[in-house]
C-alpha cells in the first residue's frame, strides 16, 4: 500500500472481503460510496441495516455502493465470524452490497482504510470512532465528503446521496 502522505483516495486502499480476499478499492472509482462499520448485535442494527439495504435498492444501479466493515471493537457486538456476518446481513436483512472483513476501526491495529477515513473527516468529538454504524460519504474520486455519527439514519443522507449521484 502507499505510504499514508501519498494516499489522497479511498482508490489507493486494498482490503480483504468477508472470505480473505484482496480488494482493490480503485475498482469502485466513479461510484459514490458509503462506508459503514456494521455489528450484528447493537441496538442500531436493525434500523441500520434495513435503511441501508433501502438506499442500496434504490441507487445501485445509478452508481452508489456500500462498503460495510463488521467491527467487535463496540461493546463485543459484532462477535461472529464473517461467515456467519455475511449470512446475518444476507439473510435477515437481504445485504446485497459487500461486506468486507472484520477490522479494528480505532487503535494502533485500526484498519488503513479506517485511518485515512477518520484523517480526512474527524469526528464531533475527535478522530476516534464512536460506535457502530459511523457513517463516511466517498465522491467518485474516492474523497470522503461527509462523516454521519451512528444514530444518523441511512435514509436521512439520501439527499446527499444524490447529489453527489448528479440524480434530480
Amino acid at each position: 500500500m502507499a505510504a499514508a502522505s501519498s494516499v489522497t483516495s479511498v482508490h489507493d486502499f486494498t482490503v480483504k472481503d468477508a472470505s480473505g480476499k484482496d480488494v482493490d478499492l480503485s475498482t469502485y472509482k466513479g461510484k459514490v460510496l458509503l462506508i459503514v462499520n456494521v455489528a450484528s448485535q447493537c441496538g442500531l442494527t436493525n434500523s441500520n441495516y434495513t435503511e441501508l439495504a433501502q438506499l442500496y435498492e434504490k441507487y445501485k444501479d445509478q452508481g452508489f455502493e456500500i462498503l460495510a466493515f463488521p467491527c467487535n471493537q463496540f461493546g463485543g457486538q459484532e462477535p461472529g465470524t464473517n461467515e456467519e456476518i455475511v449470512q446475518f446481513a444476507c439473510t435477515r436483512f437481504k445485504a446485497e452490497y459487500p461486506i468486507f472483513d472484520k477490522v479494528d476501526v480505532n487503535g494502533n491495529n485500526a484498519a488503513p482504510i479506517y485511518k485515512f477515513l477518520k484523517s480526512s473527516k474527524g469526528g464531533l468529538f475527535g478522530d476516534s470512532i464512536k460506535w457502530n454504524f459511523s457513517k463516511f460519504l466517498v465522491d467518485k474520486e474516492g474523497r470522503v465528503v461527509d462523516r454521519y455519527a451512528p444514530t444518523t439514519s441511512p435514509l436521512s443522507i439520501e439527499k446527499d446521496i444524490k447529489k453527489l449521484l448528479g440524480s434530480p
